[in-house]
Order: C-alpha cells, then structure tokens, then sequence
C-alpha cells in the first residue's frame, strides 16, 4: 500500500537545449524586468560580457566579484551596485557562487532572477541559500531565493574543464543520493533523484572519454537539474552538514568537498537506509554503495582525499565539533567519535 507523502513541485520555469543562452533576454522580458544586473565570477567575466550583449539595451552592468561559499560582504556591493544602476532583477552566469550571490541578493531584495548555469552544481532548481558570515556557513531556506527561471544550455559546459566537470557532477549526484533516504522523501522526489544518478553515472565516463561531446553533456545536464531538483524539495543530512563545516569554516572548494566526501557518508549510513539506497546500488554495483561511489570516483579522475584540496589533519577534532554542534538529521545516529573517524578516512581517501 502507497504510503501518505506531501509534494510540492518546484516553480521554477526551465528552458533547456542547445543554444538556449539566446533566449535570455525573453526571458527578462518574460519577468516584466527593464534592467538587470549581470552577475559572474572575476573568471567569467569576459562570458558573463557575452550574455550582457545579449541583452542589448536591458543589460544595466555587469557584477564579476562573484566567490565561493557567498560571503555576504560580496552581496553587500552587488546590492550596492544594484541600486546605483537601477536594476531590478539579475543574470547569474556560471557555477553555484554565482547562483549563490543570485541567491543572496533576492533574499534581501526579493527581485526576479534568472539563472544561467555552466555546472552541475543544481543549486539553481532549489529554494535553499548557502551563505557565509563570520567564518560560518548557514543556511536560509525561503521562497524568494529560488530563481524564478532558469536557462539550461549544454553548449555552455563544453568548456568545462574535465576535473571541474567530474567533481561538480559528484556534487549533484550528492544531492540524489541523500534524498533516497531523507526524511521527508516522497515517491515522486525518489523517482527524480534515481533518475539524475542514473544520468550522470552514464554521461560523466562519456565526458572523460570525450570532453566536448555535446549529447553527453546534455545529459549530464538533465541529470543535474534532476538532481538539484530533488535537492530543493527535500531535506538533506550528514553528507550536506559535513560539506558545509568544511567549506563554511575551512575554505575548503565546494565541488571536490562533495566529491571527496559522498563514498565515506552514504557507506557511513547504508546499514541505516539499506532498502532507500538500492537504487544506488543497482546503479553503480557492488554490495556497498559507498564502496561503489568510491570506485566511481577513482575510475572518473575525481579526488578521494581531502588532504589532497589542503584539509589539515589537525584541523579534524575542530572539524567533528562543529558538525555536531548543531547536526542535520540523519538515518543513523552521529557522534562527535563517529564524524571524526570519517574525516580521518576521508583526509586519507580510504575506499569505505
């Protein structure tokens, strides 16, 4: 018998396909928005100059000081900046920093945002705010933060460099593989989330294989947004809390944070959420799903030890302390020893 669940889909508005960056002014125009703010890393900047030609006359200027984790001195001057100009709603182009600062600046402006994603980070379909403060990382969930449109162009990830390209797709499977098992799960947010892991495990050996091949880039698109999806609609847990610590208070890269970090929590919590997680074990294999992942990872190229993206040893007590702090729930009980024990084996990149 199909158990009682609750379901809310998202409202974003998706435009995907090839090319589909064209489309970004009808999309301002879609809004009812007159001028925006485009918005893009130091990196993107000559990129995100692109998309504001696109605009033509509706572009009001371009903000490129996009950072990792968002710290909120950055959205500070976007805000700044925004109200110089007069706009009144944003582009963000690239990753999750620049999504992030999207993010951030609707929270407290409640303008419109379009959202032009070059990764697979799939923060972009989510309601959820990652920002940094005081060398903290909290977590704001409201409806204003989720973009009210979103421009998926494959095209856009060609140039993705392949490392880069492997662990952001890590980090959207992530988001899948907890909501097998989160406590607000429902059988639509189960479906997606298999769906997007089945995606990305295909298109991500296709990618390193063949860097700019555009149909697997497509779908490792599709999967991410799948993925980011889930995310947004369903609470996370342990893996979630544990990359937050590391790059809200140890500046640690959100991407290979992830990466590094799925094999060591998902076989922390496979004996709690042995039924949730077999679609993940019928994807990759194995008896454990984290050893699995882990096999995944090494056969695509992705880091497997957080030493290797400058995590100190000494930095572990610190690290296990601040993730039980204040915890996220969780299928199986943590303790202060048990997160410990996983950051060791996760700073050395033991297989689980």
């Amino acid at each position: 018998m199909m158990t009682a669940f609750d379901y809310q889909g998202s409202s974003a508005r998706i435009l995907f396909g090839a090319g589909a960056r064209a489309r970004v002014l009808e999309a301002v125009d879609a809004l009812g928005c007159k001028r925006a703010l485009v918005l893009s890393t130091p990196h993107q900047a000559e990129e995100a100059s692109a998309i504001a030609s696109l605009l033509a006359d509706r572009a009001a200027g371009l903000f490129t000081h996009a950072t990792m984790h968002t710290p909120v001195e950055i959205t500070e001057r976007a805000i700044e900046l925004m109200r110089d100009l007069g706009a009144d709603c944003t582009v963000a182009f690239g990753g999750g920093s620049t999504t992030g600062l999207g993010k951030a600046i609707a929270f407290r402006l409640d303008t419109p945002q379009i959202s032009i994603p070059t990764t697979y980070a799939g923060s972009e379909v989510t309601p959820i705010l990652g920002q940094t403060q005081a060398g903290r990382k909290e977590t704001v969930r409201a409806a204003s933060v989720l973009p009210e449109l979103v421009i998926y162009d494959p095209e856009l990830t060609l140039g993705l460099p392949l490392a880069m390209t492997m662990t952001s797709g890590l980090n959207a499977m992530a988001h899948a593989a907890e909501a097998l098992y989160a406590r607000d799960r429902n059988p639509i947010s189960s479906l997606m989330a298999t769906e997007g892991l089945r995606a990305l495990a295909e298109a991500l050996p296709r990618i390193a294989g063949s860097p700019r091949d555009l149909s697997a880039r497509s779908d490792a698109l599709y999967g991410a947004w799948l993925c980011g999806t889930v995310l947004g609609t369903v609470g996370m847990s342990l893996h979630h809390k544990l990359c937050h610590v590391l790059g809200g208070s140890f500046d640690l890269p959100h991407a290979e944070t992830h990466a590094i970090i799925l094999p060591q929590t998902i076989a922390f919590n496979a004996g709690a959420a042995a039924d949730e997680l077999r679609p993940l074990s019928a994807i990759f294999g194995g008896a454990s799903p984290g050893t699995a992942l882990h096999a995944f990872s090494v056969k695509i190229g992705a880091p497997t030890a957080l030493r290797e993206i400058g995590f100190r040893e000494e930095d572990i007590g610190r690290a296990a302390e601040i993730a039980t702090a204040n915890p996220y729930w969780n299928p199986r009980e943590v303790t202060r020893a048990d997160i410990h024990a996983l950051l060791t084996a996760a700073w050395r990149g033991d297989a689980p």
